[in-house]
């Protein structure tokens, strides 16, 4: 790739893109909010975005804004405040961050896009396949506003997803829309909740071609990139636009790969993400890895929003299975067999586990999985200790001679 099709700073052109479409959905959900054209529904970042598009709602997701929080390394500034309000600093620093920042009315938007901060909700719809901690941060914010709250409870350690498992979760998101409907003041329009629920599908698969790009070698893409790019399939899911942004982007990468040009240009080692971002070292991470000459090519995370089995069809019972196969929900054993099977499919030369400080539920180094999986698959791993958000969690120092020693210690074992 020549250095014209490509910015100053080797970054995917495409992430414009993306950064603006982001720009555009904080903007109309500002809108929304202000002006009462639509109705905000505020939804976790796995919850049925689909039935509350089909109904007529503007959809918020307070992750990504917690995570922009983490981003720009405010948390620490700001988590302190949601303490005080009864929060322990153990649990979620997502939510700690968001309650936080919204007590100390100190949201990352204004900055970015000239707005004070999140939309208000009209109701919000949560459903706990990510962790319990979903369920106590949309109470919270539902007494602040005095709006209507509805959840979906999904089984947790699935092995086998079962069509029971799928109709428990079909159910409960069939019983949200009568009051979801009195709230809009619009009626479930089936062909178009098959509409949304196709183009959910299709922003889906184009993300998974986007991901799956990095089995060439050298890698496309990083983690890193992917980290910063997953905005559209997180907000975007059932709109046109994301699936445009998603076009483009692997365009990008499809002649990325024809012409061998990689994200990190002398690649040798490649590496897999367990757990979260730390998203308040991103930056230095990817830093890290590249002067080690070592890619992390894959995730967990990333591949969380990966959603094969949605079909507008049976939108129900898909949007069930596909938010109910989510790795987070899944058994050890289901997730030993799925990282192995990225093992083989990325070419891994090592793994990374994130042991997260406040999210346990997205940790899944402590109870003996590094092990047993070096032993299945002779396949190094290494542990670092951080958070998703609280950088006071994080050596910095730490964690760099740690990494540096685990890739001295493949390149010397002939990884």
């Amino acid at each position: 790739m020549t250095e014209k099709s490509r910015d100053k700073s080797g970054r995917l052109n495409a992430s414009k893109k993306a950064g603006n479409f982001m720009k555009d959905y904080y903007l109309e959900l500002d809108r929304a909010a202000r002006t009462g054209e639509k109705k905000v529904a505020w939804c976790t970042s796995v919850g049925p975005a689909e039935l509350l598009r089909a109904i007529g709602f503007s959809v918020y997701f307070p992750e990504t804004h917690a995570a922009m929080i983490g981003a720009v390394r405010t948390a620490s500034e700001v988590i302190g405040e949601a303490n005080a309000a009864g929060y322990s600093p153990d649990i979620c620093s997502y939510l700690t961050s968001d309650i936080g920042a919204y007590l100390a009315g100190a949201s990352p938007l204004k900055k970015a896009y000239g707005i004070e901060g999140p939309p208000a909700p009209d109701v919000l719809v949560f459903n706990t396949n990510q962790c319990r901690d979903v369920q106590d941060w949309f109470l919270w914010y539902a007494e602040k506003f005095s709006v209507p709250i509805l959840g979906i409870h999904t089984p947790v350690g699935i092995g086998t997803v079962t069509d029971d498992h799928v109709r428990t979760v079909a159910e409960q998101m069939k019983k949200m829309i009568s009051p979801l409907e009195e709230i809009s003041g619009t009626r479930l329009d089936p062909g178009e909740l098959k509409r949304v629920t196709d183009l959910s599908k299709e922003c889906s698969d184009l993300w998974k071609q986007v991901l799956e790009t990095a089995r060439f070698r050298p890698s496309p893409l990083s983690f890193f990139d992917a980290a910063t790019l997953m905005g559209p399939a997180v907000v975007g899911r059932g709109t046109r636009e994301a699936c445009l942004v998603y076009r483009e982007l692997v365009e990008e990468l499809d002649q990325r790969v024809r012409t061998g040009t990689g994200a990190v240009p002398d690649e040798r080692f490649r590496i897999y993400w367990d757990g979260m971002p730390v998203w308040g070292r991103l930056s230095d991470h990817s830093r890290l890895f590249s002067s080690l000459c070592a890619c992390v090519v894959a995730s967990t995370y990333c591949s969380s929003w990966i959603f094969t089995e949605l079909d507008g069809r049976n939108p129900f019972e898909s949007m069930a299975r596909a938010y109910t196969e989510l790795f987070i929900v899944r058994s050890d054993p289901y997730k030993e067999q799925y990282i192995k099977r990225m093992f083989d499919f990325f070419s891994i030369d090592g793994i990374v586990f994130h042991d997260a400080k406040t999210c346990p539920n997205n940790s899944n180094s402590r109870y003996g999985m590094p092990g047993r999986l070096r032993r299945k698959t002779g396949i190094p791993a290494i542990v670092i200790n951080a958070d998703l958000n609280d950088m006071r969690m994080i050596s910095d120092e730490q964690t760099r001679t740690n990494i540096e020693a685990f890739i001295e210690q493949m390149e010397e074992n002939g990884s």
